[in-house]
């Protein structure tokens, strides 16, 4: 049986070591959060960011737009933000609705200001090894596996999922960590011959029991990025966690697992940011 990595625990001590750090800097550092829309699942991570600011100490401040607000109004707020003083981190929660430049959106926000770490400048400097930014999802793995003692150097990482967001800056991290690291997808033929290779799987698709048991190697650690609508409400991830947990050696949980880490390193990345503006 596997033993659970949790994410919500680490999260939660994260955020208590943040908010002492906070408590030392003599100011309270301000997250700018931008939601265009009425996307429920983008409203459920937005309140929940506002939660976690409330318990590091930093100021919050949202921007809720409506989703015909246009591209012209947006990206001037995002200059605004840009300039403002009492800003150090800026975030537009996406998906964005149909009709908005994604790309030329998130690379209007400031680098420095970039606590997600999206813009094509802090994506180069991650590439380099050379970053003031990490991306908060790939990050929190990165924290899981260090609190847990789960060493990188020489193993087998697969990572299931090429999101610019997620699978890429994941399979770059562990890179950096000396892992040897194969990059699949939905659309890689024969998946289950690269899963069960994995010392270390992390699988970030969007599909639920994408991973199976017989996918996973004896004694790999899974870690699960997957967030999927449960019928009856909640979510579920895109591991079958309940048999692939009779095999694994560690297993995050969805919810509990990377989910909260995100949020986590989000904290993290604006004291950083507004500690560099001092």
């Amino acid at each position: 049986m596997a033993k659970i990595l949790d994410g919500k625990s680490l999260a939660k001590s994260i955020r208590e070591k943040v908010k002492i750090q906070v408590q030392g800097m003599g100011f309270s550092p301000g997250l700018a959060v931008i939601i265009v829309g009425n996307n429920p699942a983008s409203r459920v991570y937005v309140d929940n960011k506002k939660k976690d600011c409330i318990a590091c100490g930093i100021t919050s401040k949202e921007y809720a737009l409506p989703d015909n607000i246009g591209e012209g109004k947006l990206l001037s707020l995002i200059h605004e933000l840009n300039s403002a003083a009492d800003i150090h981190g800026i975030l537009v929660q996406l998906p964005l609705p149909e009709g908005y430049n994604v790309q030329k959106i998130i690379q209007t926000i400031s680098p420095d200001k970039d606590v997600d770490a999206f813009h094509m400048q802090n994506v180069g400097r991650i590439l380099n090894g050379d970053y003031s930014f990490l991306p908060c999802t790939p990050a929190g793995v990165v924290e899981i596996l260090d609190y847990y003692g789960i060493e990188t150097i020489g193993r087998h990482c697969v990572v299931v999922g090429h999101s610019n967001i997620v699978g890429k800056p994941m399979a770059i991290m562990l890179l950096h960590r000396h892992a040897t690291v194969t990059i699949c997808h939905i659309h890689t033929q024969d998946l289950a011959s690269f899963t069960r290779q994995a010392d270390i799987l992390v699988c970030a698709v969007g599909k639920v029991n994408l991973i199976t048991a017989d996918m996973v190697k004896p004694g790999a650690v899974v870690i699960d990025i997957g967030i999927n609508p449960k019928e009856g409400g909640g979510i579920v991830g895109d591991v079958d966690f309940d048999a692939v947990s009779q095999v694994a050696s560690y297993i995050t949980p969805v919810p509990g697992g990377v989910g909260p880490m995100t949020r986590a390193m989000l904290m993290l990345n604006t004291v950083n940011a507004a500690q560099k503006m001092v």
